[in-house]
């Protein structure tokens, strides 16, 4: 039997008593949870089917809460709907108790004279850059990066005592249907491992304690799918690691801007 895509999952969701239920499939996974990526494209989904006339996404703070290793139960109520801001919160559950939980912001665009972004750094092209993973490697290291095509910019791998932590990859989905909607951005941007890895030295596991992304434009198309990504560690001490994440298109547009709170058991 074919495992099924993530647009496919997010097309099946079933609705029943005021809550959606998802399918966790195994090629989804990072140890005993699921990639945080996907939980949080999960939440985003059921907030955007209870809600079909929301606004575009521009902003999203998740809590990874417990592991998601079996199918969550997802609710989406309204905050608050204002003139401006509708502000959604959506929780998933199993057996009851809280998994993850979301706050997302959807908002129409402005009338505003002032206009400023951040380029991308310099890179090569997605095609004249190095895949991720050597090709000697037969499958990826955790299960969920299979879904994704992942080739390096700058920085270096996990585990390689490097002295910083960063990392910039070209990444985009292999389901070529997540190309171009707000869960298929939110799904990918989560993809680089923690940008401390990178300077450390021995391996060991790691849990997102939260995930904070602003959402700068309402157009998620890139060219072939292909979006740069970035890590950089801000600091790190007793275990837990602060780090910037960003995201820009192929025409070098800031598209996510955001920060993310890792637990590192190295």
């Amino acid at each position: 039997m074919d495992t099924p895509t993530l647009s496919q999952i997010l097309a099946d969701m079933p609705h029943q008593d005021g809550s959606f239920s998802a399918e966790v499939p195994a090629h989804w996974t990072q140890g005993r949870t699921t990639y945080g990526g996907f939980s949080a494209t999960l939440l985003l989904a059921a907030a955007r089917k209870q809600f079909p006339d929301l606004p575009p996404l521009r902003s999203m703070m998740v809590n990874f809460t417990a592991p998601i290793g079996t199918p969550p139960q997802i609710s989406a109520e309204i905050l608050r709907q204002g003139r401006n801001i509708t502000t959604v919160q959506a929780i998933a559950r199993i057996e009851g108790k809280v998994a993850a939980l979301a706050t997302l912001s959807f908002g129409r665009a402005q009338d505003s004279h002032l206009s400023v972004d951040l380029a991308a750094p310099e890179a090569k092209a997605p095609e004249q850059t190095e895949p991720y993973f050597p090709p000697q490697m037969k499958r990826p290291p955790v299960p969920f990066l299979a879904n994704f095509d992942v080739h390096l910019i700058e920085g270096d791998r996990p585990f390689m005592g490097a002295d910083r932590g960063y990392v910039r990859v070209w990444a985009r989905h292999r389901d070529p249907a997540m190309w171009d909607s707000p869960e298929g951005l939110i799904s990918i941007a989560d993809i680089p491992p923690p940008a401390v890895f990178t300077m450390a030295t021995k391996m060991g596991p790691n849990s997102s304690v939260n995930w904070i992304c602003n959402v700068l434009s309402e157009t998620l198309t890139t060219r072939d799918g292909w979006w740069m990504i970035e890590s950089a560690l801000t600091a790190g001490h007793d275990g837990y690691s602060s780090q910037v994440m960003r995201m820009w298109n192929s025409d070098g547009q800031l598209v996510v801007d955001g920060m993310q709170s890792v637990v590192i058991f190295v």
